[in-house]
């Protein structure tokens, strides 16, 4: 009887094979497929057809598939167990993770075929190397990790956070983490990340907490909030880190980014963001803010003289002071040196500047005392207005140090608000500073000699070189207005060497002509003897090119250069020494005199300044005459300045004064009126011997 094909087994196990989701195959003892179903042809990127009749190696890596063959043939002939996990590969090259299950069955063939289940495991396999991941990260991150339950309770910490926090598993389990909770925090701190996990399911930054020992630290904490399929709350997953280290070294970084070491104040780059603040505020308010810059006067001296550990301490103390007078909403800056600035903002009238720069004045009055030692510290004060004077930041500052160089011009302690004849003059100063370069290229200067007379015989013996610019359209200028100017732009250097040349040149024409012994002092600044361009030994070979010795000259210095005798100022001063010329100090007395440093540089010549010759009438006479009597007790020589009478010469005769110049005897003359007068005292001394020896007769 004719069975139904509903009920045909072979048909139906087909119908089965072809819609079951697990992939079947069935290969013989030669590794061939005789059947495939669709879900196994699909693992392996093929069709069906492509995969009958083929060897079952297709799938497998070219390496793998001798020793695959051989425990497939050992299986179907000795049986044992050929499942487990296999590494595939796809038609198009992809890696697959296969697991496989195979039984053996009679194939009416002589050999046995074998039926092998397969199942695509590759995702699993994935998933269980990030879960293996996750869990190494979890247990070997220097990051702490909390986990918390949705009634609030501990189930799980990593050992970052036992190491971090000092708490162990044991310990907390179970326990709030409301535990943890500093008192550094209110509750309404912890009430608001609350409320950010309920809205947003999370929450980030800073908080402070305490470990096991008590010791507080800063953390830097995520907060995530982990949810089921159905919304509701599953777990917390707290992870943290300790900045506590990182925060402070952060904090050094940034005080020492906006504020000075030396005064603990706001440093240039916070005070040009405060002075923007004040500006906006200014402008949004129709209100006016102040700019006061305030210059220490002769801070140098105290750091020549004391150290500039000394005057570190005395900077930060006058900050201390300057502090005192700031008001609130105000900023008192040091912006560099020994510079100042106070910002005042949402100020009304002058009057209200003007008395708050006159506190600033005042605060300097009482001496400031460092290691027992009182010093008198005076200020000068430059004071501009925004937006009065300009609505340029950058033009403020200007203005504020414009006023402030007029402070100092007019002799310091005192305040001084910008004008516009300040702009004018700081522009006639930037266009003479461009004229200086241009004069020295077309030697526009000349040199002009003042006589110096010898007090005993009356007789022109020296003379002092003074250099005069002579502008083409601006006539004779100052040289209190160019030399500064040239020390500034560092122009001091070839126009003092050329001064230098232009005296030599002329006292070896006076020495040929008048006088064998005559001598040339010449001046020589600050900057440029302290100027790495520039070297006595310059001038040693001009002497000697001239047939001169060194007491041809006399070089004149101030006290300030030797009370910081660096390196470059030693080694032009034993260049000088060495060969044989003589050194002077200019304006004796009106510096920081020392008694050590004449000895100590082997000094020549003290010269006393005209403001002590001036009052010799009255205190000048006891100060010249005590310098006089120092000086010749260390072997010194003394000239005055600014002799302008003849009692004055009288009176320094007297008291045993050596040398004197001034207008008494002869301004600053030019070469020829110079040489005009050496000779005609040539002359004289000729009639008088004369008359000397016709009266012997």
């Amino acid at each position: 009887m004719k069975q139904s094909a509903d009920r045909d087994p072979d048909r139906l196990m087909r119908a089965i094979l072809s819609r079951a989701p697990v992939g079947i195959a069935v290969i013989d003892h030669g590794g061939r497929y005789i059947s495939v179903n669709p879900a196994y042809a699909e693992i392996y990127g093929y069709s069906t057809e492509d995969m009958l009749g083929k060897s079952f190696l297709m799938v497998f890596p070219e390496e793998a598939r001798a020793a695959v063959l051989a425990r497939h043939q050992s299986f179907l002939d000795h049986g044992g167990n050929l499942g487990g996990e296999w590494a595939v590969v796809r038609r198009d090259g992809t890696s697959l993770t296969v697991w496989s299950n195979s039984v053996s069955f009679p194939s009416g063939r002589g050999k046995p075929d074998r039926l092998v289940y397969v199942l695509d495991i590759t995702e699993h396999k994935k998933a269980q190397e990030q879960e293996r991941i996750a869990a190494t990260v979890y247990q070997t991150t220097s990051e702490a990790i909390l986990v918390v339950d949705a009634e609030r309770r501990i189930i799980a910490v990593n050992p970052a956070f036992t190491r971090l926090t000092g708490w162990s598993f044991a310990e907390i389990e179970g326990r709030s983490p409301d535990m943890f909770r500093s008192d550094r925090h209110d509750d309404a701190f912890y009430d608001e990340i609350r409320r950010t996990l309920e809205a947003e399911g999370y929450w980030a930054g800073e908080l402070w907490d305490q470990r096991k020992s008590g010791e507080y630290y800063l953390r830097e904490t995520t907060v995530t909030v982990v949810k089921d399929a159905l919304d509701k709350v599953k777990n917390v997953v707290v992870v943290f880190s300790d900045i506590t280290a990182r925060k402070s070294a952060e904090d050094i970084i940034r005080w020492q980014a906006n504020y000075d070491s030396v005064t603990g104040l706001p440093n240039r780059h916070m005070f040009t963001d405060k002075l923007a603040e004040g500006a906006h505020r200014a402008t949004e308010t129709g209100q006016t803010m102040a700019l006061l810059m305030i210059d220490l006067d002769r801070f140098k001296e105290i750091n020549d003289t004391l150290g500039h550990s000394v005057g570190d301490r005395l900077l930060a103390k006058v900050a201390a002071r300057l502090q005192e007078c700031e008001r609130p909403g105000d900023t008192i800056a040091r912006i560099g040196g020994d510079e100042f600035a106070l910002i005042l903002n949402g100020v009304t009238d002058i009057a209200e500047i003007e008395a708050v720069a006159r506190g600033v004045l005042k605060c300097f009055e009482a001496p400031v005392t460092i290691d027992y030692e009182q010093m008198f510290v005076t200020a000068s004060i430059g004071i501009s207005l925004y937006p009065g004077d300009t609505h340029s930041l950058e033009e403020l500052f200007r203005n504020a140090d414009q006023a402030l160089y007029a402070a100092k011009g007019f002799g310091r302690n005192c305040l001084h608000f910008f004008t516009p004849a300040l702009q004018r003059a700081a522009s006639l100063r930037m266009r003479l500073a461009n004229d200086l370069r241009q004069a020295i290229a077309e030697r526009q200067f000349v040199v002009h000699y003042q006589p110096v007379v010898d007090l005993r015989s009356g007789r022109i013996v020296k003379a002092e070189a003074l250099v005069r610019w002579q502008h083409p359209t601006r006539g004779l200028v100052s040289p209190a207005t160019f030399i500064p100017l040239a020390e500034e732009t560092g122009l001091i250097v070839p126009l003092g060497d050329w001064v230098a040349r232009q005296a030599i040149a002329e006292v070896a024409r006076c020495r040929a002509l008048h006088d064998p012994d005559f001598q040339m002092a010449i001046n020589q600044s600050p900057t440029q003897f302290r100027n790495a361009a520039f070297s006595g030994l310059g001038w040693v070979a001009e002497l000697a090119r001239h047939g001169l010795t060194g007491a041809a000259i006399c070089l004149e210095i101030t006290e300030g250069m030797l009370l910081n005798a660096e390196p470059q100022v030693m080694s032009n001063l034993i260049a000088f020494r060495d060969a044989g010329i003589e050194i002077a100090i200019d304006d004796f007395g009106t510096g920081y005199s020392s008694l050590a440093y004449l000895r100590r540089f082997d000094i020549d010549t003290l010269k006393v300044d005209r403001s002590f010759v001036s009052e010799l009438d009255g205190a000048g006479l006891d100060i010249c005459e005590a310098i006089i009597v120092m000086a010749h007790r260390l072997g010194l020589q003394v000239v005055a300045e600014g002799v302008e009478t003849a009692t004055q010469r009288d009176v320094l005769t007297s008291i045993g004064c050596d040398y004197a110049q001034g207008y008494l005897f002869a301004p600053a003359l030019p070469p020829a009126a110079f040489e005009a007068m050496l000779a005609q005292q040539g002359r004289t001394d000729e009639t008088g011997a004369g008359h000397r020896a016709a009266s012997a007769e």
